[in-house]
């Protein structure tokens, strides 16, 4: 199957076809460094970093680049009022840029715990001034922009492509809707190129209009085709970034140079807080920090690719426990195939399971390759896991080849492409492996199972069996004793 993905711009699913043969070029609108990483971060870079992993794992040479933002994003999504950054730095009596630095370190230090791979480039707004004036220059002498009192702003009027990707039009929308009428601008949706410094505003550079500060959307314009061209293949990030973000970027950098932005627009969905949209203004916000106190990160990671990242991803303490639950079932059959491993001979690989394994990597080839569907994959890993216990359950000599061969495709399906470690600690944080705890468990209740069933205690051997049928693990008595497998 070719690669096909949800085109927002298009709103269609489309054939994947890079620009450059071999070659996929990302861009993903990076956080706005003013606080610590939370659930709604790790489901955008999480799902990202699934696309990136598996693009390269189908032979894409990839440039991922995801910015980090340390100016020009105001409150609100707006081009008046506070700075993000500046509002929090005063608050917390400190620096702009040494809030951004600690905020900066925690982000990657959350990203790198649940095993997101770091992107090639992550290019910061404030490195990238001079870049930003071009493109406020070059959108003055095309007739797309307009500077008043030091400021300057894009004339949405002058563009009748303005709303292709979100689907607003400007004459539908109202002034004022959105945020305090300006009466610096013709329109009011006209947006900020580069904004005047007023008296006290920190973050400052010199400019042809006087002391000034990127517009926040100009920032993304300006280091994805710095880095990527233009156009590029695909832009990613949060859906609830469509407007106005997404489509101010398109307006500015295609108005100055006849081209298109990019060619495919992947935007996930947001997260919920059992049916509540999350956000820091909510004050429902979940630290991803606070989270790894109590589960392993993997069991996050977990639970985020157990969705689509098309889909609203609802967080609740009941689902991540169930994602741990799904985890630990993989986790327990990567475990066994290793044990098995110290004892197992032979250097040839069954050809049956040979070919049950390239229909299991077949399985999950195409379920990523209808738009990254992590979740249908996830599916054929349990599936995997399933008929892997069942073969090492069955009492016949499986072979070392047959068992490396195994062990393998876990890695590459499991481990590489979704980024999900099956060696990490268990939700318990001992770090024990969590597999040959279980086995130990569970070998311990067939010891006691066997001697009710010498003691003609058929009551309490059935209740062992019973109660462990129900945990979902079935055991199979034959010739050679008890064996145990995961029946669900």
């Amino acid at each position: 199957m070719a690669l096909t993905v949800y085109n927002f711009l298009t709103r269609s699913r489309e054939e994947f076809k890079p620009i450059h043969e071999g070659f996929v070029g990302i861009y993903v609108c990076g956080p706005t460094i003013y606080d610590h990483a939370h659930v709604g971060h790790a489901k955008v870079y999480v799902s990202f970093d699934a696309i990136v992993r598996y693009l390269r794992y189908a032979g894409y040479k990839v440039r991922y680049v995801q910015n980090i933002t340390d100016v020009g994003h105001l409150t609100d999504d707006a081009d008046e009022g506070e700075d993000k950054i500046l509002k929090r730095a005063a608050r917390d009596r400190v620096e702009p840029m040494e809030l951004v630095e600690t905020y900066m370190r925690s982000y990657f230090e959350d990203m790198d715990t649940l095993n997101v791979l770091r992107p090639n480039i992550s290019p910061r707004p404030s490195c990238h001034i001079t870049e930003q004036i071009e493109l406020a220059q070059g959108l003055l002498e095309s007739g797309h922009a307009y500077e008043v009192n030091g400021s300057v702003y894009f004339d949405v009027a002058s563009w009748p492509e303005y709303g292709k990707l979100s689907g607003r039009k400007v004459e539908e929308q109202e002034e004022g809707a959105r945020v305090a009428f300006n009466p610096d601008k013709r329109h009011p949706a006209d947006f900020a190129v580069w904004k005047k410094a007023e008296k006290g505003h920190i973050l400052r550079w010199p400019s042809p209009w006087g002391q000034g500060y990127p517009g926040w959307h100009a920032e993304c314009s300006v280091m994805a085709t710095k880095y990527l061209g233009q156009p590029f293949d695909i832009h990613g990030g949060g859906l609830e970034n469509i407007f106005p973000h997404n489509e101010c970027e398109i307006a500015q950098s295609e108005a100055i140079s006849d081209e298109p932005f990019c060619n495919y627009w992947l935007l996930n969905n947001m997260v919920t807080v059992e049916g509540v949209k999350m956000g820091k203004s909510l004050g429902n916000a979940i630290y991803l920090k606070d989270l790894f106190e109590r589960y392993d990160p993997m069991t996050i990671r977990f639970f985020v690719l157990s969705s689509h990242y098309r889909s609203v991803t609802d967080f609740g303490e009941e689902a991540l426990a169930a994602a741990g639950r799904g985890l630990e079932r993989l986790t327990g059959t990567v475990a066994l195939v290793r044990d098995r491993l110290g004892q197992a001979e032979g250097d040839e690989v069954d050809a049956e399971w040979s070919g049950k394994l390239k229909e299991y990597r077949g399985r999950f080839e195409e379920a990523m390759d209808e738009d990254f569907n992590t979740a249908r994959a996830i599916a054929t890993l349990f599936d995997l896991s399933r008929e892997t216990n069942t073969l090492l359950n069955s009492g016949q000599s499986v072979s070392k080849a047959t068992l490396e061969a195994t062990e393998a495709l876990f890695g590459t399906l499991g481990n590489d492409v979704l980024g999900i470690r099956f060696d990490a600690k268990g939700m318990d944080g001992t770090g024990q492996d969590e597999a040959e705890l279980l086995d130990g468990l569970v070998q311990m209740l067939i010891a006691v199972r066997e001697k009710a069933r010498q003691a003609r205690d058929w009551a309490k051997a059935d209740a062992i069996r019973d109660e462990l049928l129900e945990m979902g693990i079935s055991l199979e008595d034959g010739p050679q004793g008890t064996r145990w497998r995961i029946s669900r």
